[in-house]
Order: structure tokens, then C-alpha cells, then sequence
């Protein structure tokens, strides 16, 4: 065996682990980290095992030879064999048999990074066999693990007695103070080559308090981020429609890019469920899949529906299943392709298993084909629907869209100072029961931006919409029209429009603010479009309309361009805004002038007259805490407003509030359920939207605590509440989650959701639902 021999003098001061009552406790380290990070040495190689033929290397500030080759180094030593390392105050090794023993203040360097201290530790065979008393183990994220003594063999198992671990903070005033929780166990083993760790006859204290016996418990190591095996399994003592339920996962890391999760689920009132989840990162994409299968044994019997309709109750149990989950490729630098898919059996099936989604109306899916240019973006895709609440949308009337394509095009300044752009969407809609259409459409603008000497802003627009529509079963919904036949027809509507803003700036409160006053005048000119209706022309993208001051100085007002504002029109405005010392003050007011009235917007529009309702908006932030905004639009024949929205944000870092208010005299989303044209839209569009939120978050040193709601205020009842509470710190959390939807969906609701975790930093979490 070599030996190189190195000097060195000083001594540093360290501390290590203690032993109290005859069970390892946790002391502070960070004296013994410090002087660690002023050493210096050779790298530790990682790779090949050590041997005990391995040249041992050291530094010491004494050293003393015997003749029967028993070498002592005192004084700051520090030893390297192969991929270990170790410092003492006192070293003795013994080259006959490859013995080291180290004394006082004892610190080793795994292979892994990882380090331990010990009072007294005996070595050989390279460091790989041994014996350590008072033994102490630094891990990765803060994760700590002592013991009375501990046995190594082979280098990777360490067996060790009356052994604690947790990943908390030691008070480093009061290190002998109970961390905030630990694993106390008889005996413990470390299996370094599987990192794994085993507890025997364990207890986990809080505060010092046992409050859980675990004969016997295993988990990674904190090296571990991705390994196979079990994790924590749960159990629910009550829920409405799954009874007592247990759940167990099994993940399976099928290699560095990939992994399985399996879970099954046993309940007391229906038939079990088996369900799991499925990752991949590639070079050129990721994919994400979950989907789960079960045999539901509850029947769903008839209801009225929203409309006062009984409906009939559906095929819901049985074999019953979802998938939901999406993949994306990237095929080259500018394109990729992908597929987003949400798909269940029975919305009841998603309620009876607590399926995410179960509360919306529909489930959407599609497939896409995407690239990225400069300037411009593209866009193939598919579409596909499926209703939940069959109650109020059928599936046969939700369409397949077979395919959509969509582009984009931003062009460079030109040489007149303008700016040309175009896009398209077009389509093919295929329904079971209901419109099928096919659409070409095209829209292009060129905007010229130009400023006078007055300080006035001027913007110039061109633009020009073609749309090209086949079509047939334009009675049925959502056109409900008067016709049998198939209609090929169209729209061509270029449009013209000047826009003026004529800011007036002023400076006051002594030059610590800005006023701001800022008149705007719109003028645009287009063919009167009329009524759509005699045209024949399908509606897929513009079912509705909303005339507030975010779409005051808009071209088309609609959310699409089945349906166009055409005529000649003006727009007055005025924006203003004040702000010193911290206050804001903004506002916006404005009205519209039409020459024409179009017949294809719904009711309550706010443009069913040539002079339109006045719209407004208007937000005041008096200071860094409050915060409150409010829109709407009156309607001065009626005297009433047909729209109304306000958002309040108001609190100091520990409290906050949030609340929000809307109000429309319909319901919009109803206009189109039904046939609107004989008599009108039902009954239930007619229902006014007022609806109010609210809520507070606070957050105090290491507690949490949130409450919301949302409740309809012309139904009378609410939409949902909920709640939540915690604790957290360096090593645990704490949280209380609690919902209750109103939503009906196959006229039965899902009720109260309780969600209770515990979270042990490097161990798990541990949750009950309910």
C-alpha cells in the first residue's frame, strides 16, 4: 500500500452529534459546515468502488510511527481513500490490516455528497465495513438522521440503533429542543445502493409528542427525486356518492424520461376503480395521459331539467371510464403538432369519482398542427365537444369541427408608414342535429398612424372582411331559420375609419402629479350590412355581443365575423386620468352614433337605437392598498342599466379582500337554446345575471387561512363557497380545503368536498378526503 505523506499544522474546532438519555438527538451544525468549507484537499472521485488497496492519502499535524506498522495522526486530520473521506482529531491506522479508527470529532464524506459525524468510528476493508458511536448523518434538503451506533457493511448498508430522522431546523439557541417532528425508531437501514430507508418499531413525534406508532415503515432517501414503489396511500371515511374509500398508488419511474402511475380505489357504495396517469419528457416533446376504468353500480333516475322538461335518466353505470391528457411534438424549429383529449363515459360517473371537470358543461378535445414564423402564425385543427349537463345541451347538437385552419400575418411598415395585416379562420362544422356549414373568410387591415402639431394622435384604417358560407339544415339550431334547402351565400364589407385622441397634460399638487385629459373621435364608414337573417348566412363565432368601453372604439363589436357592424357610425369619448402622491383616478365615458340599426344583435345590446346607451368605466386607487374598478351601460329610454361589473381589491400584506359584481338583465347563454324566432327566447334567458363574489385571504408568519363565494342573487341561492386554512414551516405543512358547489348537473349535486394533508418534507403527504 502507498502512502503519501503531506503536513499541515492548526487545529479547527468542531462540533458533532450528542447522545441524550440514550437516544440520538439532533444538534446544530453550522460551526462544523463553516470550518468543513474552509478545508482543502483532493476531489473525492465519483465512479469506481473503493478498495482497500487504494493509496490512502492525509493531511496531519503530528504524525508518530510503531514498529508493528501502526501509524498515528493528530491534529486536524483528514484521510482520502478512493471516493471516501474522513477528518478527526485523532486518527490511528494500522497498514497491517487496513484498520483506521478515528476519535473525536469525527466527520465522513459519503461518495454521495452526504456527510456524517461520529464520536468514535472504526473502518476497514477501504472504509467500506465498520462501526461508528454517536453517529450523525447530513443528507440533501436539510434531512438529518442520528443514532447511538451504527453498523456499515459492504459500504452500502448502514444498520443503525436508536435512530431519529427529519428534515426540520434545530433551534441553534436551544439545540436541545425536540425538532418540530421526527421519525424515533428502534432500529433503522440505510440502503445507500437502493437509497432506501426502513424504520422498525417507529414513532413520529410532534413537538416531542408520539402521536403515531408504525411497526414498520420505508422511504426513499432525500437523494431520491424518481424511484418505484408505493406511495402514500389514502383513506376517505365519508363521501355522498363513493361511501368509505381507500386508494393506493403504486408509481413505476420506467426510466429518466418516463414514469407510471397506478392507482387503485375500493369503495363502500359502488364498484371499485382502477385509474392511472402516464409521463413522458422527450427531446422533441412531452407526453401527459391519465385516464382511469370502473364499474359504477349507482342509476340515475329522471329530472326536470333547467327548461321545466323531465329528462329521462341516462346510461351511467356499469363499466365506466375517462381519459383526459395531451401530447405535443415539435417536428422542426417552426412547427409542432399535438392533441389535447378530455373524454368520459357519463358526466354522473365523473361525480360519483371525483373526477376534475365534473361541474362544466362541456368537455373539449382536439387535434393541431401549428408552425411560427416571423410575423405570421398557422394554424390546422379539429374539434370535438361533449356535453355534460344532457339535461340543457345534447350531445347530438354540439358540433364536430372537421377541420378549422387559422392564420396570422403582421407586416413591416411600408413605405407610406403604415402597417398591412390579414387573417383567416375557416372551416367545416358538422353537427348530428343542428346547422352544418362550411366557411372561407378572410380579414385585412392597414393601419397609418400620423400625429399634427396640435399634439392631436391620428390612426387611419383600412380594412376589408370576405367571408363565403355553404350551408344546410339552417332551421334547426342555433339559426332556427325558415328554410329547407341549402344556402351558398356570402359577404364582402370594406370599412374605413379615422381615429382622433387629443391629449391635454397639465401638472399639479406642486409637480408631484399628472392630469391627463384626453378627448377621442371616432368616424367609420361601411355598407349597411342589414339582417344577416335574409341571407341566410350561419352563425358559428358571433352568438354574442357585448357594447361596453373595452369594444366602444372597436370595428366589429361581435366576438367573431359570422356577424359584421356595417353603416355609418361615430364614436365620442373622453378618457381622463389624475395621479399623485400614490392616488389614481381613471376614467373613460363614451357613447356610439349609428345611422343604421342592425337587426342581428340580441336584446339588451345597447345599440337598439341610432344614439347608443352610454358606456363607462372608471377605477380609483386611493393609495398602495385599495383598488376598485366598475364598468357598465345605461339605457336611458328604460331608465335602468342593462349592464353592470365591478371588481374591489382592497388589503395590508396579512389581509386581503377581493369582491366582484356583475349584473345583466338576461341571461345570454340561454338566447340560443332554443327556437327564439316564433314567440321568442325562453323563459329562462330572461332570468337576470346578477351575481356577486367575495372573499379574504390572510397570511400570518407561518399560518394561512382563505374564505370565498359566489352567489346568485336573482336565483337566490349559491353557486359555490369554500374555504381553506394551514400551517407550514422548513419541514411541514398543514392543510384544510373545503368546497361546496351548487351546480346541478343530471339534476343532482356534487355537495361538500373536505380535503385534509399533511406534508413531511422529504417523506410525503398525507391526505384524507371527504
Amino acid at each position: 500500500m502507498s502512502i503519501a505523506l503531506v503536513g499541515r499544522k492548526g487545529r479547527k474546532r468542531w462540533l458533532a452529534a450528542s447522545m441524550l438519555a440514550g437516544t440520538a438527538t439532533l444538534v446544530s451544525l453550522q460551526e462544523a459546515q463553516a470550518t468543513m468549507q474552509r478545508q482543502t484537499g483532493p476531489t473525492i472521485a465519483m465512479g469506481k468502488p473503493t478498495s482497500q488497496s487504494d493509496p490512502v492519502t492525509y493531511l496531519s499535524d503530528q504524525e508518530s510511527y510503531a514498529k508493528n506498522g501502526v501509524v498515528t495522526w493528530t491534529g486536524n486530520v483528514q484521510v482520502w481513500q478512493g471516493e471516501h473521506a474522513m477528518r478527526a482529531d485523532k486518527i490511528v491506522y494500522d497498514r497491517n490490516t487496513g484498520v483506521m479508527t478515528a476519535t473525536g470529532h469525527v466527520a465522513m464524506v459519503e461518495p454521495d455528497g452526504s456527510t456524517s459525524y461520529a464520536d468514535y468510528v472504526e473502518l476497514s476493508n477501504g472504509m467500506h465495513d465498520g462501526i461508528a458511536r454517536a453517529i450523525y448523518l447530513r443528507m440533501q434538503d436539510n434531512a438529518k438522521m442520528a443514532a447511538n451506533g451504527m453498523r456499515r457493511t459492504a459500504g452500502q448498508v448502514n444498520d443503525m440503533s436508536h435512530a431519529v430522522y427529519t428534515a426540520c431546523e434545530i433551534c441553534a439557541k436551544h439545540p436541545e429542543w425536540p425538532p418540530f417532528w421526527q421519525l424515533r425508531a428502534y432500529n433503522a437501514t440505510q440502503d445507500a445502493e437502493h437509497h432506501r430507508i426502513e424504520f422498525s418499531h417507529a414513532y413520529l413525534d410532534m413537538l416531542g409528542l408520539p402521536i403515531m406508532y408504525l411497526p414498520l415503515f420505508s422511504m426513499s432517501d432525500p437523494t431520491v427525486k424518481r424511484q418505484s414503489g408505493f406511495l402514500m396511500p389514502g383513506i376517505s371515511p365519508h363521501d355522498r356518492y363513493l361511501g368509505t374509500y381507500f386508494t393506493i398508488p403504486y408509481f413505476w419511474a420506467i426510466d429518466q424520461q418516463q414514469d407510471l402511475t397506478v392507482q387503485g380505489l375500493v369503495s363502500t357504495r359502488t364498484g371499485p376503480q382502477i385509474s392511472g396517469q402516464y409521463r413522458n419528457n422527450l427531446n422533441f416533446g412531452r407526453i401527459n395521459f391519465i385516464g382511469g376504468l370502473a364499474y359504477d353500480t349507482h342509476h340515475e333516475g329522471q329530472y326536470v331539467n333547467t327548461f321545466g322538461n323531465t329528462v329521462a335518466g341516462t346510461n351511467d353505470s356499469g363499466i365506466q371510464g375517462y381519459v383526459r391528457g395531451s401530447a405535443v411534438f415539435n417536428i422542426d424549429r417552426n412547427w409542432r403538432g399535438g392533441v389535447n383529449l378530455n373524454l368520459a363515459s357519463s358526466a354522473n360517473y365523473m361525480r360519483d369519482y371525483r373526477i376534475s371537470g365534473y361541474g362544466d358543461e362541456m368537455l373539449s378535445s382536439n387535434a393541431f398542427l401549428e408552425g411560427f414564423g416571423v410575423g405570421s402564425y398557422a394554424r390546422l385543427d379539429t374539434q370535438f365537444y361533449q356535453g355534460l349537463n344532457q339535461g340543457v345541451i345534447r350531445n347530438s347538437d354540439l358540433p364536430f369541427v372537421l377541420p378549422r385552419f387559422t392564420y396570422a400575418f403582421q407586416g413591416q411598415p411600408d413605405a407610406l408608414g403604415g402597417t398591412f395585416s390579414a387573417k383567416t379562420t375557416d372551416f367545416n362544422v358538422y353537427r348530428p342535429e343542428g346547422v352544418r356549414d362550411q366557411r372561407g373568410q378572410i380579414e385585412m387591415n392597414w393601419e397609418r398612424p400620423f400625429h399634427n402639431r396640435l399634439g392631436q394622435i391620428w390612426l387611419l384604417t383600412a380594412r376589408l372582411d370576405a367571408t363565403v358560407y355553404h350551408a344546410d339544415r339552417l332551421y334547426q339550431q342555433p339559426t332556427y331559420y325558415a328554410t329547407y334547402r341549402s344556402h351558398t351565400t356570402g359577404q364582402v364589407l370594406p370599412t374605413i375609419a379615422l381615429k382622433m385622441n387629443w391629449p391635454f397634460l397639465r401638472s399639479f399638487a406642486h409637480g408631484h402629479g399628472a392630469q391627463v385629459l384626453e378627448p377621442i373621435v371616432q368616424a367609420i364608414a361601411a355598407p349597411n350590412m342589414g339582417n344577416s337573417a335574409n341571407s341566410y348566412m350561419p352563425n358559428e363565432d358571433s352568438l354574442a355581443y357585448e357594447f361596453t368601453d373595452s369594444t366602444l372604439f372597436a370595428l366589429n363589436r361581435y366576438t367573431g365575423t359570422d356577424r359584421l357592424d356595417g353603416g355609418i357610425r361615430g364614436n365620442i369619448g373622453v378618457h381622463g386620468n389624475w395621479t399623485w402622491r400614490g392616488h389614481v383616478v381613471d376614467f373613460l365615458a363614451g357613447e356610439s352614433i349609428q345611422q343604421h340599426i342592425d337587426h342581428n344583435r340580441i336584446p339588451y345590446s345597447g345599440l337598439s337605437h341610432h344614439l347608443s346607451d352610454p358606456v363607462a368605466r372608471v377605477r380609483v386607487s386611493p393609495n398602495q392598498y385599495i383598488d376598485l374598478t366598475a364598468r357598465g351601460r345605461y339605457d336611458p329610454w328604460r331608465k335602468h342599466f342593462d349592464y353592470g361589473e365591478g371588481l374591489l381589491s382592497a388589503g395590508v400584506p396579512i389581509f386581503h379582500v377581493n369582491a366582484g359584481y356583475i349584473y345583466e338583465p338576461v341571461t345570454p347563454y340561454y338566447y340560443y337554446a332554443t327556437d327564439f324566432r316564433p314567440t321568442g327566447p325562453t323563459s329562462v334567458y330572461y332570468t337576470p345575471t346578477n351575481e356577486v363574489t367575495a372573499g379574504f385571504s390572510t397570511q400570518f408568519s407561518q399560518y394561512h387561512a382563505s374564505i370565498y363565494g359566489r352567489r346568485s342573487l336573482s336565483r337566490h341561492e349559491f353557486v359555490s363557497l369554500g374555504g381553506d386554512v394551514g400551517y407550514s414551516n422548513d419541514c411541514f405543512g398543514l392543510d384544510i380545503l373545503a368546497i361546496k358547489q351548487y351546480t346541478s348537473i343530471g339534476g343532482q349535486q356534487r355537495n361538500t368536498t373536505v380535503l385534509f394533508n399533511l406534508t413531511f418534507k422529504t417523506i410525503g403527504t398525507f391526505g384524507i378526503n371527504g
